[in-house]
C-alpha cells in the first residue's frame, strides 16, 4: 500500500506542473457556462417478497412516490472544466431532514497530449458497470471522493484514482471512519482500456484496492484497524454490425470485515459472465447471457423464525461492490441490495433470455426472463431460488422529457423463502413507474 502511494504521489507532482501551464496559456480563450435541472418523479408498488423481521408478521407489501431534483451547473473552457450537482431527494410526504446534498462537484484539467487531472466528488462509470457505475435506477446514485488522473488518446485510456474518507477533520488519532458516505475508508483503483485499430473489440482491464475499517470510535482499548480487499479482473467487448459479446471474470480477495462479529477474515470469490446481443434491425433485437457469482462454502437454512449463524475463516460470496445491479441481477435488485437472513451469500447463478425493440418513433420496450439459483452446496435444499420476468417500456416525448415504466413477477421457492424469510415462494409483483424531465435553463459563452 506504501509504494501505490508513493507511486500515486510521484504521477501527481509530474502531471500536475504540465496540466496548469496549459490552463495558464489558454485562459482567455472562450468561456461556456450552462445551467440545468433534472427533475425525476418515481412510484413503485411492491406485493410481496419482502423480508420477515423474526416472528413479527408483517403486511407484505409497500407503496410510495419519491421525488429527485438536481441542480446541474458546467464551466468549460479550453483544457479546464468543472462540474457541479445539488440534489434533494424525498418521499412524498417525508418530514424532517430533506437538505440539499452535493451529488457531485469536480474540476478537470487536461493536457494536449490527453494527460488529465481531475478532483472532487465525482459519478464514476467504468466499462458495463458491473464493478463501478452510478446505479442511478435506484434512486441514491453513487458518487465519490477521489483524486483520479489518467490518458486518453490513440485508442487507450488509462485511469487511476485514490480516495480517502474521514468523518470530520478532527477524529480519533485521525483514522476512524464509519457511517459516512461510502463504506470504506481508502481505494486505490487502476483502470486500462483499449480500443483495437480498424476492429471492433475493446479491451478493459480493473484493479482494486478497498480499505475496510473496523472497530469502534474513541475505543482506548482497540484501536480501529483497516484491512483490505483487492479486486482484479478484465472485460471484453466485441461488436461487429449486428452483434455485441461481451464477457468478463473478476476475482476478490484480501481480507473481509464482519462489523458484528467484530473480527475479520480472508476473502477468495470470483466471478464470470457472459452476453450475446443480436440487433439485425434498427426496430427489434435479442439477447442471452449467464452470470456466475461464487457462494460461501456453507450456508445454514433455518427455518422461518429462527436464525442460523456460522463463523466463516474464509469468505467465498462474491461482493459487486459498486455497480449497478438492477443491470444485471434483476430489476428487483433483490440479491445484494438485500442480506440473506444469516449473514453471509450463498452466491448467485443468472441466466436470462430476452427481447427489446422499438415498435414505433420514441418509444422502447423489452421483456427479460431470469433462471435464477444459488452457487453453492444448500443442506437439504435445492439450488434454484426462483424465476423472474422484467418488463419495461420508454416513451420519449422530446428530447429533455420521458416516461419510463416496468412491471416484475418473481416466482420464488422454498429455497428462496427459506434464505430471504419472506414469503418469496408466492408470487411476487413489483411495479414502477419514472418521469424525468431535464430543461436546460441557460448557457451562454464569454
Amino acid at each position: 500500500m506504501k509504494k501505490l502511494k508513493t507511486l500515486t504521489i510521484l504521477v501527481v507532482s509530474l502531471l500536475l506542473p504540465r496540466l496548469s501551464v496549459c490552463a495558464q496559456t489558454d485562459s482567455t480563450k472562450v468561456n461556456n457556462l450552462s445551467f440545468g435541472l433534472n427533475f425525476l418523479t418515481h412510484g413503485e408498488i411492491v406485493r410481496g417478497g419482502l423480508p420477515k423481521e423474526g416472528d413479527v408478521v408483517l403486511d407484505d407489501k409497500s407503496n410510495f412516490l419519491l421525488g429527485r431534483t438536481r441542480l446541474i451547473a458546467d464551466y468549460e473552457r479550453p483544457y479546464l472544466q468543472a462540474h457541479a450537482v445539488i440534489e434533494n431527494k424525498a418521499v412524498w410526504g417525508m418530514s424532517g431532514d430533506m437538505a440539499l446534498n452535493l451529488y457531485e462537484g469536480w474540476v478537470k484539467m487536461t493536457a494536449k497530449n490527453g494527460l488529465f487531472a481531475q478532483v472532487g466528488r465525482i459519478a464514476l462509470s467504468y466499462d458495463d458497470e458491473r464493478i463501478i457505475g452510478t446505479n442511478d435506477f435506484a434512486m441514491a446514485s453513487l458518487s465519490h471522493d477521489v483524486f483520479r488522473v489518467g490518458y486518453e488518446g490513440y485508442g487507450h485510456k488509462a485511469h487511476a484514482f485514490f480516495a480517502y474518507n474521514q468523518n470530520a477533520e478532527n477524529v480519533y488519532k485521525s483514522t476512524y471512519y464509519a457511517g459516512g458516505s461510502q463504506p470504506y475508508k481508502t481505494m486505490l483503483t487502476a483502470w486500462y482500456h483499449y480500443d483495437l485499430p480498424k476492429f471492433p473489440l475493446g479491451v478493459s482491464l480493473l484493479f482494486m484496492n478497498v480499505g475496510l475499517q473496523s472497530g469502534e470510535q474513541g475505543n482506548q482499548k482497540k484501536e480501529p484497524s483497516t484491512v483490505y480487499q483487492q479486486l482484479y479482473g478484465g472485460y471484453v467487448n466485441y461488436h461487429p454490425k449486428y452483434l455485441t459479446l461481451e464477457a468478463a471474470y473478476y476475482r476478490q480477495g484480501g481480507r473481509f470485515v464482519d462489523p458484528l462479529m467484530k473480527t475479520d477474515g480472508k476473502i477468495t470469490a470470483w466471478m464470470a459472465s457472459a452476453k450475446a446481443t443480436v440487433k439485425p434491425s434498427d426496430y427489434y433485437g435479442f439477447t442471452a447471457g449467464y452470470d456466475y457469482l461464487s457462494g460461501d462454502d456453507y450456508v445454514p437454512v433455518t427455518k422461518p423464525g429462527q436464525f442460523g449463524m456460522v463463523l466463516h475463516d474464509v469468505a467465498r460470496g462474491f461482493t459487486p461492490l459498486y455497480g449497478s445491479r438492477t443491470k444485471f441481477y434483476g430489476m428487483m435488485d433483490y440479491f445484494y441490495e438485500q442480506a440473506y437472513i444469516n449473514g453471509f451469500t450463498p452466491g448467485l447463478q443468472n441466466a436470462y433470455v430476452g427481447a427489446f425493440g422499438r415498435p414505433f418513433a420514441k418509444f422502447e420496450c423489452s421483456a427479460t426472463y431470469h433462471y435464477l439459483a444459488v452457487a453453492t452446496e444448500l443442506t437439504k435444499m435445492n439450488k434454484t431460488l426462483g424465476h423472474s420476468i422484467d418488463i419495461m417500456a420508454q416513451y420519449t416525448f422530446t428530447k429533455d422529457i420521458s416516461l419510463a415504466a416496468g412491471y416484475t413477477m418473481m416466482f420464488g421457492t422454498e429455497t428462496m423463502d427459506a434464505l430471504k424469510q419472506g414469503n418469496s415462494s408466492k408470487t411476487a409483483r413489483w411495479g414502477w413507474a419514472s418521469l424525468v424531465i431535464s430543461p436546460r435553463l441557460f448557457t451562454t459563452k464569454f
